[in-house]
């Protein structure tokens, strides 16, 4: 089944989307810095969210993890 149709994968992907966004832009932020519109911008915006939430990404892909491990 495709990520798309199953809420629980779609969370999973947003959230390593994000993770990967904000790593990414700690060690070259000129990678996503160049782009902040159109569909690129997508992956920019993603690494805001990642550091400016960093707790509750965090808690989030915690509990995700958790959820994947015991209750899949």
């Amino acid at each position: 089944m495709s990520a798309l149709f199953n809420f629980q994968s779609l969370l999973s992907v947003v959230l390593l989307m994000i993770c990967t966004c904000t790593y990414i832009r700690s060690f070259a932020p000129s990678l996503l810095d160049r782009q902040k519109t159109g569909p690129v911008g997508t992956f920019w915006k993603m690494a805001r969210i990642g550091e400016r939430k960093s707790p509750w990404v965090a808690a989030a892909c915690i509990l995700m993890a958790v959820n994947v491990l015991f209750f899949s």
